[in-house]
């Protein structure tokens, strides 16, 4: 019966979707085709029915774990994690079909409570949703979700997580409904060599990641009887709006981290710094155009225009090509790569396919045609990026006269060591005074300042056993297509190492890694491998990964 109100869910919220989407949903038609019907062999009453996704754990993969390298307990989480596969696909396609969009707020607060309700079923023993109130930046910050798990163990283990995700701004280009959490072949979605793949909004940013980890955990609690080291859950629903709650959170509650002694993150340790501004430019404060509101667009004639000032103004802030910002300053102090890491660059372009990794990104080629120029600009670069812009008539297709009164554009600075988001900020506003737009409003959305790691501590060098046991190495942590994609992450808020902002006593090393395969973070048809093919895993090794550098760590058995 349980399963049975599940899919009566889905199927409301796919007419939901359909009916956003203007398109026509036969809801009979549909709960039929979801659910079917089966005849219980001891009532004789037909029932509804879930079919068997029938995944097979590793696809048509060539890689494999050294079992050799693997203890005898945790082959047996592995072998657990292969037959239950297709229940663990079922728990991410699940947590899908529930949008929890912190842009907009939807789903926020039923995202937070199932975020919960999947910590309370590992067992631990504290969880709470806090709310955090009103932020530094003057907006409510979205819930963070804590939970505390003591296994009686000697470490303790933080797990940095996120529950919200980015809108659906391009729902035609979506191969199938983002929130349907649909498993179709790869070559619908332009990856030929993968049968079987999850398309829906959050499958790689971030839920396939942390669902393979949670997955993890229940299957090791159930074969090992408990886990092997103690964990604390953060879990915040504004990543995609520069960590405003959750920068809130560890200033407000740091005790609630103590006894931890490392963090893992959902990639690398460490992180770029990010700051995100908006500028408008209005009639009223130009002293020119339209004042208080958008006139008929006949009026140009003799009329200025705030929305063509605003393109002048944007156009003054960086090259023609648009990848140089024009802001005097914004490279000061800028910190340049060191001998090794132009090393590690190097190696990683030696073996680098640019083709394959723009069909990838979804992309028609990158700035540079070289390997080793692209991924030191993909790395080590720095950017002003026009994230969306908006003001007048906005209404796809038709005419319709407007002459806008307000334009609005939003930006992101991606920067790196030794720079500062709120000294951009400083200088931009500067900038545009210098070029005659003093009128030019600026707005602060937030700042997630950059942060270094060493890699020298126990949760690296796990890591890097597990690496090691997956036979994919240590420079599997730094190719393809999550590292192409840049993206910030909140690790000033814990970490022991430099960084461009310290606000708290909270420290502890961090660092992370995965052999699960996802891509399109942010894009329509965002996806996460279920069924892995050649040297790139599905779910069920990424699942078995995470499994043993929770083993590792636990047992102090990391490579050094």
């Amino acid at each position: 019966m349980l399963n049975f109100l599940k899919k009566g869910i889905f199927i409301v919220n796919q007419v939901r979707w359909s009916i956003r989407a203007g398109k026509v949903a036969t809801l009979f038609l549909g709960f039929i085709a979801v659910v079917g019907c089966e005849k219980n062999s001891s009532t004789g009453k037909t029932m509804p029915m879930v079919a068997k996704l029938g995944i097979r754990p590793h696809g048509d993969e060539t890689i494999h774990p050294d079992m050799s390298k693997i203890p005898a307990d945790l082959q047996k989480v592995f072998t657990y994690i292969d037959s239950h596969i297709d229940e663990h696909v079922e728990n991410l396609q699940n947590w899908i079909r529930q949008p929890g969009i912190s842009n907009s707020g939807e789903g926020i607060p039923e995202s937070a409570e199932m975020t919960k309700a999947f910590f309370d079923k590992l067992g631990c023993q504290q969880t709470r949703v806090y709310d955090v109130g009103i932020t530094e930046y003057g907006s409510p910050g979205n819930p963070v979700v804590y939970a505390r798990c003591d296994e009686g163990a000697p470490r303790t283990l933080a797990v940095y997580w996120m529950y919200d995700t980015m809108p659906v701004t391009q729902p035609d280009a979506w191969a199938s409904p983002p929130f349907e959490a649909k498993i179709v072949d790869g070559k619908l979605v332009g990856l030929p060599a993968f049968r079987k793949v999850l398309v829906g909004r959050g499958a790689v940013n971030s839920k396939g990641p942390e669902m393979s980890q949670l997955n993890a955990l229940m299957s090791m609690k159930a074969v090992l009887g408990k886990l092997p080291v103690n964990l604390i859950f953060i879990a915040e629903g504004d990543e995609e709006r520069m960590d405003i709650g959750l920068r809130k959170f560890v200033i407000d509650h740091p005790e609630l981290l103590k006894g931890a002694d490392a963090m893992v993150g959902l990639g690398r340790g460490g992180s770029e710094g990010c700051v995100y501004v908006e500028l408008t430019t209005s009639g009223k404060k130009w002293g020119r155009g339209p004042t208080d509101s958008d006139i008929h667009g006949s009026n140009k004639r003799a009329v200025d225009s705030p929305a063509w000032r605003h393109i002048q103004m944007l156009a003054s802030l960086v090259s023609k090509d648009g990848n140089t910002p024009l802001i005097k300053g914004f490279f000061d102090g800028i910190e340049q790569p060191n001998v090794s890491e132009i090393a590690a660059l190097k190696a990683q372009a030696s073996h680098l396919d640019l083709k394959k990794a723009a069909d990838g990104l979804g992309v028609a080629r990158y700035i540079s045609d070289d390997p080793f120029t692209m991924l030191k600009m993909a790395r080590m670069g720095t950017s002003m990026n026009m994230d969306g812009i908006w003001g007048g008539n906005m209404y796809a297709g038709g005419a319709g006269a407007i002459l806008p009164n307000k334009i609005t554009s939003k930006h992101n600075f991606r920067y790196v060591p030794n720079m500062h988001g709120l000294d951009i900020v400083r200088k931009l506003r500067t900038q545009l005074d210098v070029n005659g737009y003093s009128d030019v409003d600026m707005k602060l959305i937030g700042d997630v300042p950059w942060a270094k790691m060493d890699g020298n501590n126990e949760i690296s060098h796990a890591v890097d056993t597990m690496y090691d046991q997956f036979a994919v190495g240590r420079e599997g942590r730094i190719e393809g297509e999550s590292i192409l994609n840049g993206g910030y992450w909140p690790a000033y808020l814990f970490t022991n190492g430099p960084t461009g902002q310290k606000l708290n006593n909270v420290s502890m090393p961090i660092d992370g890694g995965s052999v699960g395969t996802g891509g399109r973070a942010h894009a329509a048809n965002e996806y996460w491998v279920i069924e892995g093919a050649g040297k790139r895993y599905g779910m069920a090794g990424a699942e078995q990964a995470f499994a043993a550098l929770v083993y590792n760590f636990a047992h102090g058995s990391g490579s050094k």
